[in-house]
């Protein structure tokens, strides 16, 4: 589907706008994951703010699109889209790793609304994705089977799984990515955000991955690489997926970590840690800074 420069304005607005959520909730908070919810803040907003089947005021209804989070350390980006877009108050973005507060340093499916699984330990949400993708193919099938329609199975709603390239370097994925292959499930898109670091270092360092599309092509999955930060990337990918029907797909988005604030991109260093004061000042100067430009450059 093509974006006309007006809806390309207003996501990129809201994805800055989401950026500024991110810094103030990691500052308040005193801990949690910098580089990789910056980074992912343009797919998050492009998934909740266009793509997405959902609605916030039925966070349970049986028709919505599913959103899996693999890689929950990135979960203020999560956190801060599912507020922008109305299904929490924004101010209590701020509780982000308090006592007591629903949105916990990794996200726990009974405290919010729509959260779909859990997700703490690495390289687990592709398997949740995967049974969850097997079960919902396997109730349309029931379904219209007892109504007396073909059985096979229809796509009616799609699962999104969320997942880090330095999560790649956990078994389980393979296992998934086999299983998925095997089952032909059209109705699973993972998005891998290759942004090419991980806590300790850069992900060719550590544990090489590359070459990346050739192994989930092996594996029997559709492939597409994109520009993480693209709009019409993300959405013509996305478009592009759903029309795969024999087999799953990953979207393998190229992005960069800490992105829209100079001093944390491309660092894997902010990886893991909070801005300080100093730190989150600056920061929200330059995303406000950008916000002017991205108004001035659309009039």
């Amino acid at each position: 589907m093509h974006l006309d420069d007006t809806t390309i304005k207003k996501l990129e607005l809201q994805a800055n706008a989401i950026r500024e959520s991110i810094i103030t909730m990691l500052l308040a908070a005193g801990s949690g994951h910098t580089a990789g919810p910056l980074g992912m803040a343009d797919i998050f907003t492009a998934l909740y703010f266009y793509i997405l089947k959902h609605d916030p005021k039925q966070p349970h209804w049986p028709d919505r699109d599913r959103v899996i989070l693999s890689n929950g350390h990135i979960c203020p980006v999560l956190y801060a889209s599912m507020a922008h877009a109305g299904y929490f108050p924004i101010a209590e973005l701020v509780t982000l790793r308090k006592f007591g507060s629903r949105l916990q340093g990794h996200p726990h499916r009974d405290f919010l609304p729509a959260l779909e699984t859990s997700s703490g330990p690495l390289g687990s949400g592709l398997s949740q994705a995967v049974g969850m993708a097997i079960a919902d193919r396997m109730n349309a099938a029931i379904d219209r089977k007892k109504n007396g329609d073909d059985a096979s199975a229809v796509v009616s709603h799609f699962f999104f799984c969320l997942l880090g390239d330095g999560e790649l370097n956990e078994g389980n994925n393979w296992e998934a990515v086999l299983v998925a292959g095997r089952e032909r499930l059209g109705n699973l898109i993972a998005i891998v955000d290759r942004n090419n670091i991980q806590i300790d270092g850069y992900t060719e360092n550590v544990l090489p991955l590359e070459d990346l599309r050739a192994k989930w092509e092996a594996f029997n999955w559709h492939v597409l690489e994109i520009d993480g930060h693209s709009f019409t990337d993300i959405v013509a990918a996305v478009d592009q997926a759903k029309a795969i029907f024999d087999k799953p797909s990953v979207i393998i988005a190229h992005t960069i970590p800490g992105k829209g604030v100079v001093e944390f991109e491309r660092k894997f260093e902010w990886h893991g840690k909070p801005p300080n004061a100093v730190e989150a000042k600056m920061a929200l100067t330059e995303l406000r800074t950008l916000q002017g430009r991205i108004q001035s450059e659309h009039q």
